[in-house]
């Protein structure tokens, strides 16, 4: 059974999911998520010999949620993770992440390669850092219009998305599905800054099939203390490029394995399909080709369950 408590770390306190016994294996949510994102994969990991850990990270949850925007940068997303992995008792770990925690998780293993057994990431690649700040970049190329944008004015989706925080998921989580509304050619991002980004999504009647009432239950509470602490993960994405410049050229060295879906608007962004392309050429010690799951949305992890499982404990077990 999957069991629940609260942890100190890098200042903070996290809440945490844990169960199983054996090697660490981190999970690293994204937005908008939570631990409950990972519960198909506590079971069969943990009965597969792995202790497995989920945190509600910073912002998220029943985890703290610092005020000062700069508090969610790179450094002290990285931090916590660090210093979850010391507060178990673990020398190593593997660490995995989707949407947002997959950068968590790759620059845990660019940072510290020696506490990182092996890395995966779901929906987003490895980071090679660009030439220019991504947030500045996407404001030229999209007019403003791209998400990230959007995100980055103070209060503004914290406040739309706030309003009625069970329709916001259940539209995000629909929006984004293989399976959901609208899953035709797979489009960019773009956001109405006048109207804002919900006006454009459809209300489902009816939620993936994937994705239970419960599970938006869950969600919902979730974010009962509101977005803002989310949503300054996105804020801090031009300061996260600035203070990754010592690592320019550098890359992810551990054992790693990517996935990602078909359908999924992420891998789509500009440039991500050739960086994918070139991943076996540009990560010595990817593991495998990156793996594409036909028809499935961003929510990797939770549309398809049983492959991501059989992709992780295959790359587990052949590490530990």
């Amino acid at each position: 059974m999957v069991q629940h408590r609260m942890v100190d770390v890098n200042g903070i306190r996290l809440h945490i999911a844990e169960e199983g016994r054996g090697p660490l294996v981190v999970l690293l949510h994204g937005f908008p998520e939570s631990w409950h994102s990972w519960q198909h994969q506590f079971g069969p990991l943990a009965a597969a010999g792995f202790h497995v850990v989920a945190p509600d990270q910073r912002g998220y949850g029943s985890s703290d949620h610092p005020e000062d925007v700069e508090a969610y940068s790179i450094f002290h997303l990285v931090g916590d993770v660090v210093g979850l992995i010391r507060e178990l008792g673990a020398e190593q770990a593997f660490v995995v992440g989707h949407d947002w925690g997959a950068p968590v998780a790759w620059h845990t293993a660019l940072f510290r390669p020696d506490l990182v057994r092996g890395v995966a990431g779901l929906s987003v690649p490895p980071p090679f850092r660009g030439a220019q700040p991504p947030l500045e970049t996407m404001d030229r190329r999209f007019g403003g219009r791209f998400y990230w944008n959007y995100f980055n004015r103070p209060g503004v989706a914290d406040a739309e998305f706030a309003r009625d925080p069970r329709a916001t998921l259940r539209k995000f989580f629909t929006m984004a599905s293989g399976d959901g509304v609208g899953t035709g050619e797979v489009r960019q991002p773009l956001v109405d800054p006048e109207r804002g980004w919900l006006a454009s999504m459809p209300d489902p009647q009816t939620l993936p099939r994937w994705f239970t009432e419960a599970d938006l239950d869950a969600l919902t509470e979730s974010f009962s203390h509101g977005f803002t602490g989310a949503l300054n993960w996105y804020r801090n994405l031009d300061r996260n490029w600035e203070l990754t410049a010592p690592w320019q050229g550098a890359v992810v060295t551990p054992p790693a394995l990517y996935v990602y879906g078909d359908r999924d608007v992420v891998p789509a962004f500009p440039g991500t399909p050739e960086l994918i392309e070139r991943l076996p050429v540009l990560m010595p010690n990817l593991v495998r080709e990156p793996l594409k799951l036909a028809g499935c949305g961003h929510w990797t992890q939770q549309e398809r369950p049983d492959e991501v499982n059989a992709a992780l404990l295959d790359f587990l077990k052949s590490l530990s």
